[in-house]
């Protein structure tokens, strides 16, 4: 692999986010983010972030600055979440034998640090473009173990549509289903007061995390069979999901001390959504991560439903789609 290249070239890499159906909540391990359960994720690959590194010979440490681009949002990243990028980064260099001080710069083409899983795409890029500066020949599969070091749910960026993380790492998971329309409700887009760090560490306290293991794997045994037959298992799908994430956010609600990312406006966009969905008999999957925001998977022959959802919601919030970012229209 390459240790030395002019300093006056940049290497670019970009990953997608995932958000999980069956959730990554909970360590058996910290220092190398082994989960207490298996995870089944869809992989966003129009939410990315871009990563592009510099080696500087001028310098006598490696540094981190948001990349400037009119087509990214700004990013800022607090000195703990600085630290942790250029700590990971420095273990980046010693896995593929890279030497001397970079210049690093990140931008996401969302808004990050408000439940959109910008960790996850942010490490998997800095791992295929220090993989990609060193010339390296990694499977993907390999680049998703080390990832996994720095963030968690970041392995699960390497495969696409569908990825599952168990004990023995993250792999693609073939499923019928090969396209899903996304948006995202943004209830909430500020900074998140928790991270997703500590609520890992968090939900541990909580009574209900007993049990929790058990009752992840067994939603995933029967989310991957209603999988395998979307066209009569849709509202199983969304049933799983829905029950899936509310166990999550309980385990916020009540842990030692309590926490919670919904507020009024998301607890207020989840009772419409139900309302709609047992109206019409369909709708959406609907999920949410570790913040505020309600994430909605439609399969490709929905677009009324798409279109009604998208009008409906975007009166009062923005919305992220497929297609971009959609202003509300209050």
């Amino acid at each position: 692999m390459n240790s030395q290249i002019s300093s006056n070239i940049w290497f670019e890499a970009s990953a997608p986010s995932n958000i999980a159906l069956i959730k990554y909540m909970g360590k058996t391990d910290t220092v190398n983010n082994r989960p207490t359960n298996s995870s089944l994720s869809w992989t966003l690959n129009n939410l990315r972030t871009f990563v592009r590194i510099k080696q500087n010979g001028e310098l006598t440490s490696d540094q981190w600055s948001a990349l400037k681009r009119n087509d990214l949002r700004p990013i800022e990243l607090s000195e703990k979440g600085k630290k942790k990028f250029l700590d990971f980064f420095a273990k980046l260099k010693t896995e593929f034998k890279l030497t001397g001080f970079f210049e690093i710069e990140s931008a996401n083409n969302f808004p990050s640090d408000c439940g959109l899983a910008s960790s996850a795409s942010s490490f998997a890029a800095l791992t295929m473009v220090a993989h990609q500066y060193a010339g390296g020949t990694y499977l993907p599969k390999e680049l998703a173990r080390i990832s996994q070091k720095g963030s968690g749910s970041s392995c699960r960026s390497f495969f696409s549509p569908w990825s599952l993380w168990h004990e023995q790492g993250a792999e693609e998971i073939q499923m019928p289903i090969k396209e899903l329309k996304h948006m995202v409700i943004l209830c909430d887009e500020s900074v998140k007061a928790v991270s997703s760090s500590q609520a890992h560490v968090q939900v541990l306290t909580s009574d209900l995390f007993k049990g929790r293991p058990e009752r992840a794997a067994d939603r995933l045994q029967k989310l991957i069979t209603a999988l395998r037959k979307p066209e009569t298992e849709w509202k199983n799908i969304f049933q799983i999901c829905w029950n899936e994430f509310w166990d999550m956010h309980t385990l916020f609600h009540t842990s030692s001390p309590a926490f919670m990312y919904l507020n009024g406006d998301g607890f207020s966009v989840l009772a419409q959504i139900l309302e709609m969905w047992q109206k019409e008999g369909d709708g959406p999957i609907v999920t949410m991560d570790a913040g505020s925001n309600i994430h909605l998977l439609f399969r490709t022959n929905q677009p009324d439903s798409y279109t009604k959802y998208l009008n409906h919601f975007n009166q009062k919030f923005n919305i992220w789609t497929d297609d971009g970012y959609q202003n509300r229209k209050d």
